[in-house]
């Protein structure tokens, strides 16, 4: 099915989606002179966007604070009009909030995904190396989501990335900041990621406005337990960020229902089948579906367990996990 466009006006941002809605990306982001964060994939996709930058800075791969500080020691020197506009996935973005955050006066984050990730959903975000964790966070004050370029990504990094927007809509409504809106746009959301796989082509319009809604839930919600186990993954090097929800939600799935069985069900009901049956389906798409195929280690796991047990964010998703717990979900994984 081809999903309607639309233009959301949320607050302080506006969201522009819709197929060929990225023809019109400079005129949405209020015309040239911006910088632009971006890779050189990402670039080559809509290089209207980037001839249209005051300047260019190219995000590699690493850790968001260490990037982010980079991009805004270059951002300081590169001129433009206070707007910085990410063009990429989910780590793009979040340096673009990063920097924009710790320019403050007035500076913009924008962004044009072309993951799934819903990051330019969020106001979640890492600060730059060096910023005071004090300095308030910021959303994209403008987004242009277009499934052409956010659902683009060959199938299997597609699913990944599918999965990690699912993983939004299943720990939203678990969450003590759960609340009917963001419930509501999370069971929608979830229909449309899982739905999106029920050919042989996945329906990416619809992978598009799910993984859109799903960032609004997380947003508004905020994330526990499984989050922070699959975040944990990925800040100790283990595995990538769609890898690690991809592979943890058939089992963070079951330790949710567990703490709210009401939101499972309705979840269940929504769905009309299990959840983590099917995040595990999808995630057999992605060619990986155990922490063991990406290498990780038993020795990993204890690691890994340790870690993610003194992250404070398990306090959303009450009664929060303990360490003994954490590695058991971890082992269920691997």
């Amino acid at each position: 099915m081809t999903t309607r466009g639309f233009t959301w006006h949320d607050g302080e941002r506006t969201i522009r989606f819709g197929r060929g809605v990225a023809a019109e990306a400079v005129q949405a982001l209020g015309g040239p002179g911006f910088l632009l964060l971006t890779t050189p994939r990402a670039a080559a996709q809509l290089l209207p966007v980037a001839d249209a930058a005051a300047g260019v800075h190219h995000v590699p791969g690493g850790g968001v604070p260490t990037l982010a500080a980079d991009a805004l020691a270059w951002a300081r020197t590169a001129g433009g009009d206070g707007r910085v506009v990410a063009l990429g996935g989910g780590r793009v973005v979040d340096v673009a909030k990063a920097v924009a955050a710790a320019l403050g006066g007035g500076a913009r984050a924008m962004a044009i995904p072309t993951t799934l990730s819903g990051a330019e959903m969020t106001r979640g975000h890492r600060h730059a190396e060096g910023v005071d964790e004090a300095t308030a966070r910021v959303r994209c004050a403008v987004i242009v989501c277009d499934p052409a370029l956010a659902a683009s990504q060959p199938v299997p990094e597609l699913a990944a990335s599918a999965l990690n927007a699912l993983g939004h809509a299943v720990e939203a409504p678990c969450t003590v900041a759960a609340n009917p809106v963001s419930t509501l746009a999370a069971h929608d959301a979830a229909r449309r990621l899982v739905g999106a796989f029920g050919d042989a082509e996945p329906d990416r319009d619809e992978l598009a406005l799910g993984a859109l809604l799903a960032g609004y839930t997380i947003d508004s919600a905020g994330f526990g337990l499984h989050h922070v186990l699959s975040q944990t993954l990925v800040r100790l090097g283990l595995a990538a960020h769609g890898q690690s929800n991809a592979i943890m939600l058939p089992h963070t799935i079951p330790a949710l229902a567990r703490r709210v069985p009401e939101a499972h069900a309705a979840l269940t009901i929504a769905l009309g089948e299990e959840p983590a049956g099917a995040a595990a389906r999808i995630c057999a798409l992605t060619g990986a579906t155990r922490l063991r195929d990406l290498g990780v280690t038993a020795d990993d796991l204890d690691a890994c367990a340790d870690t993610a047990a003194a992250r404070p964010q398990l306090d959303a998703t009450p009664p929060p996990a303990g360490r003994d717990e954490v590695r058991a979900v971890y082992q269920t994984a691997w």
